[in-house]
């Protein structure tokens, strides 16, 4: 897994992770990469640090939590972020973008949903200000469904 900074053409800045490099190269070159803020796919890699681990220990990423610092390797922050996602939204398929705009407008009950659709669903949505951003391959829960 890398995480990269982003920086789309309205200068909205946001992070994303891929199973590679390559990965991403392939996403954006793809037009798969969009702002969640503005859906544009104009994407732009930003200069960042690496995390280099010594051959003692393994990579760990660090994340804040009430009492502290907790270090979790990418593979458990992975598992991690599966199972909150099937513990805390709902699978709606291919209605995705149906089910996101009837919650947006009232229509329906809000509650936190996840499913497929298409790169120009996903443009109407943002024009009409409904939030929705695909995840990263690699945190799509095991059972093989994609969130947006």
């Amino acid at each position: 897994m890398i995480r990269y900074a982003l920086v789309c053409e309205d200068d909205h800045r946001f992070e994303a992770w891929f199973s590679s490099s390559d990965a991403y190269d392939t996403q954006a070159g793809r037009g798969l990469v969009e702002c969640p803020q503005c859906g544009s796919v104009q994407v732009k890699k930003q200069v960042m640090a690496p995390a280099i681990a010594n051959s003692s220990r393994r990579e760990t990423v660090t994340g804040g939590v009430a009492g502290g610092p907790e270090s979790v390797s990418p593979d458990d922050l992975v598992r991690k972020v599966q199972a909150h996602i099937r513990a805390n939204y709902d699978y709606v398929g291919e209605r995705f973008a149906d089910e996101a705009r009837a919650i947006h407008n009232g229509e329906k009950a809000e509650r936190l949903i996840y499913g497929e659709t298409t790169h120009d669903e996903r443009a109407r949505l943002s024009e009409e200000g409904v939030a929705c951003a695909p995840l990263p391959d690699a945190f799509v829960p095991s059972s093989g469904k994609k969130t947006n």
